[in-house]
């Protein structure tokens, strides 16, 4: 929702609320009209209802739209919303009403409670009824508050799923990529003429990529053990194109059981370390961690690379600028993406909170 839109809806709520505080200060004096001079009356009446039903209203009001609804009734706690909300509702009515009685033994308010014939002795009933009051307009900023989230996070859906239906696409073709397929292709009907057995098992990996590609991918969420299989498999069919045994170095460390994902988090990264990785004959040009605990997942993928060599940039792949987009989508402040690039060492960090 535009920040104007939320201005208006505030600035409109608190016009009703005046609007009904001046109805009843008319009302109020015309059952009273009889004195001649309503002036100095009026005057009273109005700093009188300021302290007695704007000024708790209004702290009650805010104290319940930036406090209690995000910090309590957003996170489901509903009985520790409903006592702060009370709290500050009898807090602001006290603090009110101590304002009010100073400032009527001061002499600078005229008490209205029957020309000040009860005194003190009404302070609690004023004190329950002025928190009462508090109470609904605290109550009607959560709901607004309410609203407005509610707008917001359906505009945020809309968003990610037209970002989704962006990124699909630039997805398909950067895992699609023709060159990766020929070339795995081509190492595997090579392979059949040396090892039809280990060949076939190739050719079972990249039906099984190609089918992740496709169909598991729609959802929103995957199990985090169904994205390791798929990066497994990936990193398999792409040793195939080096006798380097020790080229790629991937690990994970922590249980990935009933922990879900978004769906090709982590692949991007892997792609491009291997697209800019320029020399396949050395131990860890690639090195891929994946770190699993409680609170959050850190990957970590590291490439080494030739500075000197110029790489040809192709139009496959997701770039950083996308990935970034997707993830602040994805995970709006639930992410940590650090990039560093050094002599010859590309490094990504990723780190997702869990839940």
């Amino acid at each position: 929702m535009k920040k104007s839109i939320v201005i208006l809806l505030h600035i409109g709520f608190w016009l009703c609320y005046l609007l009904l505080i001046a109805i009843m200060v008319t009302v109020f004096f015309r059952s009273s009209s009889h004195e001649v001079d309503q002036t100095e009356r009026v005057l009273n009446a109005l700093k009188s209802l300021f302290l007695f039903a704007f000024l708790p209203s209004f702290i009650t009001f805010y104290g319940c739209y930036l406090i209690v609804f995000p910090k309590y009734l957003q996170q489901k706690k509903f009985f520790l919303s409903f006592i702060f909300g009370i709290m500050i509702s009898i807090g602001t009515s006290i603090i009110g009403y101590l304002l009010m009685r100073y400032l009527i033994e001061t002499g600078y308010l005229i008490d209205m409670d029957q020309g000040g014939i009860n005194g003190r002795s009404t302070a609690v009933k004023t004190i329950i009824f002025m928190s009462f009051i508090a109470s609904i307009v605290g109550l009607a900023a959560l709901i607004i508050k309410g609203f407005i989230t509610w707008v917001k996070e359906i505009k945020l859906k809309e968003e990610l799923r037209q970002k989704n239906h962006e990124t699909e696409m630039a997805l398909i073709k950067s895992q699609l990529d023709p060159h990766f397929l020929f070339n795995t292709l081509n190492n595997i009907d090579v392979l059949i003429l040396k090892d039809a057995t280990e060949a076939s098992n190739y050719l079972n990996k990249l039906s099984d990529i190609l089918r992740f590609m496709l169909y598991e991918t729609k959802t929103d969420e995957i199990l985090l053990k169904k994205e390791i299989e798929y990066i497994e498999k990936y990193i398999e069919l792409q040793k195939i194109r080096t006798a380097n045994a020790n080229y790629v170095s991937f690990k994970v460390i922590g249980n990935p059981i009933n922990i879900t994902i978004a769906p090709m988090v982590f692949i991007p990264f892997i792609e491009n370390a291997f697209k800019h990785s320029t020399n396949k004959k050395i131990d860890n040009a690639i090195n891929v961690q994946l770190f699993i605990n409680k609170e959050n997942i850190l990957f970590v993928c590291e490439n080494k690379f030739d500075s000197n060599r110029k790489l040809i940039e192709e139009s496959n792949g997701l770039g950083n600028n996308l990935i970034q987009k997707r993830l602040n989508l994805l995970y709006p402040e639930q992410h940590l993406l650090e990039l560093d690039k050094q002599m010859n060492l590309y490094s990504v960090k990723l780190t997702i909170k869990n839940g």
